[in-house]
């Protein structure tokens, strides 16, 4: 069994642990998923609003949401349906982030719709217990009155996560990308062990830093799915009920002081690519799309490494990709102003 001392910020939080437990079955079975969970960005989203921790990293948006929210007539609902729902505590509903999310926002609202009516008055049940539940929860086994919480969900989304979309899927991917590179170089132990400074990978098992309770989830052979989450902070999150298919959602790595942004970009280049960087450049810029080290761009660009890393100084200097250092190597991912160039060149001339 091995040791590691226990940090003053572990003893200030009561070191609470998730242990997942892996069986050899389990190692192949770990999945990171393919797209932003958007349920699991509302609820994460909501968490944010509820404390002062990482309020820097989340400032504009903070600020921008909440007179949106009140310019649409949403602030009653914030504050009487969605924030009693999902307290950032020990617990709230595992019906409200459905797997089926990661297929876009409709089906993850379909979803909610189809949860049995057992299952809703189970879960709300445990909310009052753990945390206390509003007296009108109840009527959620009702479909009428899920029906009118989609509706407040959709109209939430549409306010404080659609407009940073692209920020939300420019990140995921950088972070979804080094999770399968850490997989290519060194199988499972590479992609758990790198996933994050609040998890530890030490096999069979991976604690992670999980403040609300001690728990242990075993796996059994079903594996887990990553869920890379926008508006995570610091901690990841799971499902409660240790039936349901096993979910880790956690926070996709930012480099300090980049907090996202007010705005999504609306204006965007039309001026074909390669006129615009030069071909060496725009090679390089397609080679980061689904993220790539130096020596990738190297290859792509058909030049020196040293010459790739100049490049790619230069497209980061102007905001168009980003760069993170992975053991020995530099990946270079997309940034949103990045994409939106890619995207306003498809019809263009390519590299």
């Amino acid at each position: 069994m091995m040791f590691r001392l226990t940090t003053k910020a572990e003893l200030i939080r009561g070191n609470k642990m998730l242990r997942i437990h892996f069986k050899d079955a389990d190692l192949g079975a770990v999945r990171v998923a393919a797209a932003p969970n958007p349920l699991w960005e509302i609820a994460t989203s909501l968490h944010r609003l509820q404390t002062r921790d990482g309020r820097w990293a989340y400032a504009g948006w903070h600020r921008t949401v909440l007179v949106r929210l009140r310019e649409k007539g949403l602030g009653r609902a914030l504050r009487t349906i969605l924030l009693p729902l999902f307290p950032r505590a020990a617990y709230f509903p595992d019906f409200l982030t459905p797997g089926r999310g990661v297929d876009g926002l409709a089906a993850g609202l379909d979803a909610i719709l189809e949860t049995s009516p057992q299952r809703v008055s189970e879960e709300l049940a445990r909310l009052a217990r753990t945390v206390g539940a509003p007296p009108w929860a109840a009527r959620l086994t009702e479909l009428e009155d899920r029906r009118e919480l989609v509706r407040v969900l959709r109209a939430y989304y549409d306010v404080g996560i659609a407009p940073y979309a692209e920020d939300i899927r420019s990140r995921f991917d950088a972070e979804r990308a080094s999770r399968c590179r850490g997989f290519l170089g060194d199988g499972v132990d590479g992609l758990l062990g790198g996933a994050g400074p609040m998890m530890r990978w030490q096999r069979p098992v991976l604690q992670v830093e999980y403040p609300p309770v001690n728990r242990d989830l075993r796996l059994d052979g079903r594996g887990v799915t990553l869920v890379p989450t926008y508006f995570c902070w610091r901690t990841p999150n799971s499902l409660a009920d240790p039936e349901l298919p096993p979910v880790l959602c956690y926070p996709v790595l930012r480099r300090a002081g980049t907090p996202p942004p007010d705005h999504r970009l609306t204006d965007e280049p039309s001026v074909p690519l390669t006129t615009l960087l030069g071909r060496t450049r725009a090679a390089a810029l397609y080679a980061a799309a689904t993220g790539a080290t130096t020596g990738e761009i190297a290859r792509a660009a058909g030049v020196s490494a040293a010459s790739a890393s100049r490049h790619a100084t230069a497209l980061r200097d102007a905001g168009l990709i980003t760069s993170s250092r992975h053991a020995t190597t530099v990946l270079h991912t997309l940034t949103p102003v990045g994409a939106s160039v890619l995207r306003a060149s498809s019809n263009g001339d390519g590299p």
